[in-house]
């Protein structure tokens, strides 16, 4: 199997565990708190990982008692991330928050352009102009259609472009720590300070009558972390970042497919989402757009099997 086929199917994995994701977080925050949501995400990611580093890489451990600032600083990024993005999801809906979070994608290609001196093509601006564009127009055929409170509404959409911006900044500092640490190394301390940060906030009494059902989708919230960002971090390992990028944004499309399936069921569990066309064609521009702004030719090199 060549590299770019290991990478295409790391990369697919992503994008179906963060497609599916947002729906299972908005039926987990009806009976758990988000803070707590957070916090059982962390930690059994953070279990898994150092379980993982114990047996297979001890070495990998020592990050936890002499970690760098910048580590620190990009954990503390990717916290908030995650705490943004949940409460989008309680305040919103899944799909609105999918298409709000893709703004992280286009903030770290401007990342790029003004720190790491990136040259900016004619394609990228129009991409960001575009990505301007139809989220502009998605946005405002949801604040005024929407069955949400338009207060409610714009604070959601609001928490998750603040998880997306701190995301970038996350992912920009990574391009860092990967040239002087390993991803193991990374992801143990990455999913380990958040535990702690989270600990004080979560409420463990709501846990204690929790459903069979609940418990199984509070376990599947923290492999989906644990999934995906290892095979995140493999896609990245065997294929072009540019590409990896363009792949992820497709991951609201799943999200839309699988709400419309929903609402066309009618079922019970989890709230209705109806898109305008107009909606669909901003979200479409929107990622359009995005897709852009990130998509960057590689140099054509000859690929190896490992």
């Amino acid at each position: 199997m060549t590299n770019q086929a290991k990478g295409l199917i790391y990369t697919l994995i992503t994008v179906l565990m963060w497609g599916v994701l947002a729906i299972a977080l908005k039926i987990a925050v009806k009976e758990i708190d988000s803070p707590t949501i957070v916090w059982f995400r962390f930690s059994l990611a953070f279990s898994g990982m150092a379980l993982w580093a114990a047996f297979k890489e001890p070495k990998a451990l020592k990050i936890l008692y002499k970690p760098s600032l910048i580590l620190v600083i990009s954990t503390l990024m990717l916290a908030w991330n995650y705490i943004g993005f949940m409460l989008g999801v309680q305040y919103t809906s899944p799909g609105n928050a999918q298409i709000a979070v893709q703004t992280g994608q286009v903030v770290l290609a401007i990342f790029g352009i003004v720190f790491f001196k990136e040259r900016m093509t004619i394609r990228q601006g129009i991409g960001f102009l575009l990505t301007l564009l139809g989220f502009w127009i998605f946005y405002q055929q949801h604040v005024t259609s929407s069955s949400i409170d338009n207060s409610q509404y714009t604070k959601g959409i609001l928490l998750t472009v603040s998880g997306a911006l701190t995301w970038a900044v996350y992912a920009a500092m990574q391009k860092k720590l990967i040239q002087e640490h390993p991803v193991t190394t990374l992801n143990i301390f990455i999913f380990g300070l958040p535990v702690l940060l989270y600990l004080p906030f979560a409420n463990f009494s709501s846990l204690v009558h929790l459903s069979l059902g609940y418990w199984l989708l509070l376990i599947f919230l923290g492999a989906n972390t644990l999934i995906s960002y290892v095979c995140l971090s493999l896609a990245l390992k065997y294929m072009e970042a540019g590409k990896v990028s363009v792949l992820l944004i497709m991951n609201p499309i799943i999200t839309f497919a699988i709400m419309g399936l929903l609402t066309w069921l009618q079922v019970s569990w989890i709230a209705p989402e109806h898109f305008s066309v107009l909606s669909v064609l901003g979200a479409l521009v929107a990622l359009g757009g995005a897709m852009l702004v990130v998509w960057k030719k590689s140099k054509v090199s000859p690929e190896r099997a490992d």
